[in-house]
């Protein structure tokens, strides 16, 4: 016979096997599934090299697992930002963008204008660097006479870049009497072209004593300095004034180097006269289009000389400086008749080897 219980109430029924069982699958089954989404996460995230470096697309999972995976971060990417308040992490300044690489490169001169001292060899520089297949240094190097020994490396690292196109051009005007020049020019390069702008000699030497005179006011007169003796008419070729205007003399060291076709004679009156026109000459003998002309001249009366239109680049008109343009010394007529009787056979000499006739006489 059955007792009851105290309370008057049936015992409550122990749970049934399979309920016990069924709990268990379920939790085993969560616990699957949440490890099987933590796996294909980082499998997708951190796979490998060629795996993709974003996030893959989520599948559903429990709050268990969703937690857990807030907790961590995918492979590559950034820890989350700080709260507010806390120092942020210094930034690494951003390097400026490189500057353009300078155009060209520096070559040894395609030309040189190799003289004379006060025959107008500046003139000519500046007015050949308005063509813009020339670029040309500005100070004289005086390489071949007085740098030799620096190596043309030295004399290369002088010279403005150029592009394959242009031509680089150099002045240096006591190459022409210097008697080592024409054989290291040769050396550096056979093809090298040779300007000389000539005038006639004795108003070269007096522009030339002019010019030592400005700066050295006590030296003797140009008379004194022309002769060894006037009233012989010995006039004193080791002064240089008098030694440059020997023209013939000095064409001889360079023909035995460069024939006549690699040296053009440049007219120093007629740089004065016809600019344009002599500088025509001067591009044609360095094979570039003619692009000076007429309209880059006017002529400056102050000065004697034409001088370039202002560009458009430049708002100033471009003349030479304070030195060019003085006002030569007064010399007695008849020291000058001596001086043109001295240079009449070297002028006609080098006129039958040059093959062109300067008028002198």
């Amino acid at each position: 016979m059955a007792h009851r219980a105290p309370s008057g109430r049936a015992p409550a029924a122990a749970p049934a096997p399979s309920r016990r069982l069924a709990r268990r699958v379920l939790v085993l089954f969560t616990l699957s599934l949440s490890c099987s989404y933590l796996c294909y996460s980082l499998l997708c995230c951190c796979g490998g090299p060629a795996a993709p470096r974003a996030r893959c697309a989520p599948a559903r999972a429990s709050a268990a697992a969703k937690k857990l995976l807030q907790k961590s971060r995918p492979c590559g990417r950034p820890p989350p930002a700080e709260p507010p308040g806390s120092a942020a992490p210094a930034r690494r300044p951003r390097e400026p963008p490189p500057g353009p690489a300078r155009p060209g490169a520096k070559r040894l001169p395609q030309a040189i204008v190799v003289g004379v001292k006060k025959g107008g060899t500046r003139a000519v520089l500046e007015f050949i660097r308005v063509h813009p297949e020339v670029r040309a240094l500005g100070t004289e190097p005086h390489f071949f006479d007085r740098n030799y020994d620096r190596g043309l490396e030295w004399y290369r690292s002088l010279m403005p870049r150029t592009l394959d196109s242009q031509i680089t051009v150099e002045k240096t005007p006591s190459y022409f009497v210097t008697k080592e020049a024409p054989r290291r020019i040769f050396n550096m390069s056979r093809d090298t072209k040779l300007i000389v702008v000539v005038r006639n000699p004795v108003t070269r030497a007096i522009s030339d004593y002019t010019q030592t005179l400005s700066k050295k006011p006590d030296i003797p007169t140009f008379e004194g300095l022309s002769f060894r003796n006037r009233s012989l008419g010995l006039v004193d070729t080791s002064w240089n004034a008098i030694r440059i205007g020997m023209y013939a003399v000095h064409l001889e060291s360079w023909l035995q180097y460069f024939p006549l076709s690699q040296i053009h004679f440049v007219s120093g009156e007629k740089l004065i006269t016809d600019p344009a026109g002599e500088m025509g000459k001067v591009q044609d003998f360095l094979g570039i289009k003619r692009v000076i002309t007429d309209k880059h001249f006017y002529f400056n009366k102050t000065k004697g000389f034409p001088c370039l239109k202002k560009s458009e680049s430049s708002g100033l008109p471009r003349c030479l400086g304070k030195s060019k343009g003085r006002t030569h010394v007064q010399i007695d007529p008849e020291v000058i008749e001596q001086l043109r009787d001295f240079y009449r056979p070297y002028n006609i000499k080098f006129y039958e080897t040059v093959g062109q006739d300067f008028r002198w006489e």
